[in-house]
């Protein structure tokens, strides 16, 4: 039952080229699973091989392409001569800004590549684990999601879609041995928080029961536990992974 390895699994990880969808490419592969992430660009992608160093692959996916997310799915079958395993949604994007003022595109870019190419993603990925009787979804969704934040109501209403999303595909594949969870990082330390000067980072941390932000490592080690056997009557289910900032 507490089995942590992910030996002939195939593992295919969104969003991998960095910050959290690294650390989780990188857990798997660590615990015996062939890996596939993806990266928008080329180079990126490379990169991912380069990392993983025998254990896995990169691939190119642009989520704001619906046709790249397809591709990639079909990609990583050829690659691999397997549908993955176990699906770790990751890959997104922001495009902050108030409502008010908030153009059309940034809020379609941000519900198509955060939410509709997750669902593209799902669906394609979905049919061959039914078969399977057996599958692992984890969706990485946000704190924000849960609680909203001002200037991103876009980001937010894709991270909550993607919570109701996951209850309701759990509730479809259930019966199949598919799980399908969330897990909902919060103030975590990436290239994207490393740019705030110390006053923003304190602010941030003040408001964190725990008293530090979130690594990457956090993220993995959640991801990996709802993959594992240890979570197999977990389903629907949204991991806070935040320091108790959701309750602060």
């Amino acid at each position: 039952m507490f089995n942590l390895d992910f030996t002939g699994k195939i593992v295919l990880v969104t969003g991998a080229s960095r910050g959290i969808g690294k650390a989780i490419a990188q857990a798997f592969a660590s615990l015996g699973a062939t890996v596939c992430g993806s990266a928008t660009s080329q180079k990126g992608a490379d990169d991912i091989t380069a990392y993983l160093d025998g254990k896995g692959y990169g691939f190119v996916m642009n989520g704001l392409e619906l046709e790249s997310v397809t591709k990639l799915f079909d990609d990583v079958v050829a690659k691999c001569g397997s549908a993955p395993d176990i699906l770790v949604n990751n890959a997104g994007i922001t495009k902050d800004g108030l409502f008010m003022r908030m153009k059309d595109q940034d809020w379609d870019d941000v519900l198509t590549c955060n939410l509709t190419s997750v669902a593209r993603l799902c669906k394609a990925a979905i049919a061959p684990m039914m078969k399977k009787r057996a599958g692992r979804i984890i969706n990485i969704t946000s704190i924000t999601g849960e609680i909203g934040n001002a200037g991103q109501c876009n980001y937010a209403a894709a991270k909550a879609g993607m919570i109701g999303f996951s209850k309701s595909l759990a509730k479809e594949a259930a019966a199949r041995g598919i799980t399908v969870n969330c897990v909902a990082p919060g103030f975590i330390e990436t290239d994207m928080t490393a740019v705030l000067n110390e006053d923003q980072l304190k602010a941030w941390v003040n408001n964190i029961p725990l008293k530090r932000a979130g690594r990457v490592e956090d993220i993995a080690g959640a991801v990996v536990f709802l993959a594992s056997d240890m979570a197999s009557y977990i389903t629907g289910a949204t991991i806070d992974v935040n320091g108790g900032l959701h309750c602060a």
